[in-house]
């Protein structure tokens, strides 16, 4: 319980809180790195030069790993019960869903099930394009991209073109 209330109060309600006040900011360049600065000092480990876009949810920022030079656009959803890991210089497009936890059944109902939780990794250079879905216990290998409108549920090997849903390789890169 006392741990639960120092993340709220070091992690998520001060992010939550720097994203309420420069959400009204255009999408410009300055103000996407002004906004990245200010949060960084909020998520349990950020590198240099994190540039967020509007309209992004951090739920649990303390489970949440930033590298260096990461982009993170407009409108995507992060939802971190186990750990986000993104490494270094990876772009995230707009619209894309992270969540390192899932619902599981207690009788006929999702509603009060024990939550299965299982870490997600995105190595150093890869581009998450747009309206994606990445699912508990996935790593995404290094200099890999993912197709739009995909649904990936389990491991993408290094310098791969992945898509569908769910999200298959396509092709090496």
């Amino acid at each position: 319980m006392k741990n639960n209330i120092f993340k709220l109060l070091r992690y998520d309600l001060p992010l939550h809180f720097i994203l309420f006040l420069t959400n009204w900011l255009p999408d410009l360049i300055i103000f996407i790195r002004f906004r990245g600065y200010l949060a960084h000092f909020f998520f349990k480990h950020c590198g240099k030069d994190l540039r967020l876009g509007r309209n992004i949810t951090f739920y649990n920022p303390s489970n949440i790993y930033l590298g260096e030079h990461i982009y993170i656009a407009y409108g995507n959803w992060f939802s971190a019960g186990s750990q986000i890991q993104i490494d270094n210089e990876v772009l995230i497009g707009p619209y894309n869903v992270f969540t390192s936890s899932s619902h599981t059944k207690v009788g006929n109902s999702f509603r009060y099930g024990k939550p299965k939780r299982g870490d997600i990794h995105i190595k150093s250079g890869s581009w998450i394009t747009s309206h994606c879905t990445i699912t508990m216990g996935v790593t995404i290998g290094k200099g890999c991209l993912v197709a739009a409108n995909s649904t990936v549920i389990s491991d993408i090997q290094d310098r791969s073109l992945a898509g569908g849903s769910p999200a298959v390789k396509i092709k090496d890169l």
